[in-house]
């Protein structure tokens, strides 16, 4: 594990449902927070917001109604639903989708940007900002919400691609032995192609799904004449009357009808990518028009024939049409799924950068824009759980039960977050918060009730993989605290080296070295052994310390700070957002403003790599010990992941016990 390599993270959080890539491919507007815009980038955004922001939600008709209403009957898809379930389940969903896709996401967190980036990750920002101090309960809560991403993140590509490739053996019975198989052939491909990048890719994301959307408005509205009462869908007092009668079942059916709402976090995790507007704009003119449109024609298609439960959302589409459908259907689910695969890559970069997770390398799969990232570790791994759900649960209807966990809890978490944004960072009177934010809150509380009914039947999957990955992120900070406290008990402070060297002072030699260290205090490790070893000292010795902020990107002005110590001394800091993947070869280039000109050919850099040995008396029991030191021999090295130009590379080895 390299030591004194960066870091002073300030405040760990999540950036929940992650970008899908980077959108800036289709131009670049966000003109409320002042970036240039032009009418032609706007639409570009528009139609690239189709793509990558709603992937997710824009699937969920293939599966949320008919689970919804199976569970509501409590006799399987081959039960008759009765007309107050039908009613009762379509007014959940549509007013799930008002509520809480409209309300909290595209009207109310859409506002809550930072520098104009999104995300639970920007919230938990933002709050601890609006407490004016650093929070452990508000930093657990961003912890917790990162985890529970990585469950959704495995589940998606699972429900999602099955779902669609089930449409098949309604083609013909056929095909119904080779919809498992498919299915892992699609997803091992999905994840196969992701080290070639996305950018080619992604300017048939948004063109494909609009015309999914547009498909899923068709055949819903002409089906919406099979029984025009369902109209009756948008009074909520059917789906009040509906929870208040079923109990149990109904808060079953509950659970089944958030599956049309997941997806939601999107929204907002996206609009550092997109803007406010082309979200809002896609959304009200396109997304939550064919949504509606899909919902309502299901339910009067079974409310005029309960047999069509088995598969409602195929057999909207006339039988001329099924095939087309199951193709596009597939389409939209592999969109779906890239957003989540690198949304994915990009929450671990955060992680990383807040000091949440190790070192993984990281590899930008674009010279133009640096949102679109490959990281094999998570790629991977990521890979392994999926095609392990879908061996597991082999049909989208018992993957159900294992969504809608993780994705409740955080949007819970997003809500309780929120109410500290709206109270004390845009100072809203308590009248207002209570009645805008309590129902949100309450609403993501039962939702997240209901979902635990299917703890046992498949709902602890997201959770385990969350419990796991909070526990290794909380392993992770805690060991390297430990380890930075044993390392400053050892450490000379720098003032007292200097001193030193003025009695008397080591050999010179020609060149530049910069040694990385996390706190410029103290002497480097990597300095005293060179002394120790080599029994020289550089020309300018340059003591660099790498740090991360709790803001997306910085301008390159806030980038740097300098101080010189004296002639042969001096102190470089330079900074990176969390958003930011860190190249300190770049950054140095802007250090000419200083006086400080960087020779790479001349230019040293030192590293202290520690060889950690475990004890299980400084703060963690042994068998955590570990795993910390399992994580820090697993990271990738210093010198990739800062960008260190090969061959001026020096690390020096200690042994540390923890």
């Amino acid at each position: 594990m390299a030591d004194d390599t960066a870091a002073g993270a300030p405040k760990p959080a999540e950036a929940d449902g992650g970008p899908a890539q980077d959108p800036r491919t289709q131009g670049q507007v966000r003109n409320e927070h002042g970036h240039a815009h032009s009418q032609a980038s706007f639409w570009g955004l528009f139609v690239g917001s189709v793509g990558v922001v709603y992937g997710d939600i824009g699937t969920s008709p293939l599966y949320a109604f008919r689970e919804a209403v199976v569970a509501a009957t409590g006799h399987g898809a081959t039960g008759a639903p009765s007309r107050d379930v039908v009613l009762g389940v379509l007014s959940l969903i549509l007013w799930s989708l008002i509520l809480i896709i409209t309300g909290k996401y595209v009207l109310l967190l859409l506002r809550a940007d930072d520098k104009g980036e999104g995300g639970i990750l920007t919230l938990v920002a933002l709050a601890q900002r609006a407490i004016g101090k650093p929070s452990y309960v508000v930093a657990l809560l961003g912890m917790a919400g990162a985890a529970l991403f990585y469950g959704d993140a495995a589940i998606t590509p699972a429900i999602s691609v099955l779902s669609a490739l089930e449409g098949l053996k309604l083609v013909t019975p056929v095909f119904e032995p080779y919809i498992l198989p498919l299915t892992v052939v699609v997803i091992v491909a999905l994840f196969a192609v992701q080290s070639h990048g996305t950018a080619s890719v992604a300017r048939y994301f948004g063109p494909i799904c609009i015309v999914w959307f547009l498909a899923m408005a068709i055949v819903g509205a002409i089906h919406i004449a099979d029984d025009l009462g369902v109209f009756h869908a948008f009074n909520p007092y059917y789906g009040i009357v509906f929870l208040a009668n079923n109990g149990t079942i109904g808060l079953l059916a509950l659970g089944a009808v958030f599956l049309a709402v997941t997806g939601g976090e999107a929204l907002y995790t996206d609009m550092g990518h997109f803007g406010r507007k082309p979200i809002q704009w896609a959304w009200f003119c396109l997304v939550f028009p064919a949504l509606t449109l899909n919902y309502l024609g299901q339910g009067a298609m079974v409310l005029a024939d309960p047999s069509k439960l088995t598969n409602p959302f195929y057999l909207l589409a006339p039988s001329w049409a099924l095939l087309p459908m199951v193709v596009l259907a597939t389409l939209a689910t592999i969109i779906a799924s890239q957003a989540v695969i690198t949304g994915a890559f990009s929450l671990s970069r955060q992680a990383i950068q807040l000091g949440l997770l190790p070192r993984m390398a990281i590899r930008h799969t674009s010279e133009e824009h640096s949102g679109q990232i490959y990281m094999p570790a998570v790629n991977w791994g990521l890979l392994i759980g999926v095609l392990t759900l879908v061996l597991l649960f082999k049909n989208s209807s018992s993957l159900a039960s294992a969504y809608g966990i993780a994705v409740t809890a955080t949007m819970f978490i997003t809500a309780v977050l929120a109410w500290f944004v709206v109270r004390r960072l845009w100072r809203w009177n308590i009248v207002l918060a209570v009645v805008v934010m309590v129902p949100l809150i309450v609403i993501h509380l039962i939702f997240f009730g209901a979902n635990l009914l299917k703890l046992v039947d498949g709902g602890w999957v997201p959770l385990v993989i969350g419990a796991v990955i909070m526990f290794l992120m909380l392993t992770w900070r805690k060991g390297t605290a430990i380890l930075a406290d044993k390392t400053r008990r050892i450490e000379v402070p720098l003032v007292d080296l200097l001193k030193s060297f003025d009695k008397r002072p080591p050999h010179q030699v020609a060149g530049t070295a910069v040694f990385l260290t996390s706190d410029q205090a103290y002497a480097p490790a990597s300095l005293l052994h060179n002394l120790k070893h080599n029994k020289v000292l550089h020309e300018h010795n340059v003591f660099l310390a790498v740090k991360s902020v709790d803001t997306p990107r910085l301008p390159d002005g806030e980038r740097i700070s300098f101080e010189k110590i004296n002639d042969r001394f001096s102190r470089l800091t330079v900074r990176f957002g969390y958003m930011e993947t860190p190249h300190v070869p770049k950054a140095l280039i802007a250090c000419k403003k200083f006086g400080l000109k960087f020779d790479m050919m001349s230019t040293s850099f030192f590293l202290s790599r520690r060889h950690l040995k475990a004890s299980g008396k400084l703060g963690m029991p042994l068998w955590q010990d570990y795993i910390f030191i399992g994580m820090a021999v697993n990271a990738n090295s210093a010198s990739d992941y800062f960008h260190l130009p090969t061959g001026r590379v020096v690390e020096v080895g200690t042994q540390v016990t923890i």
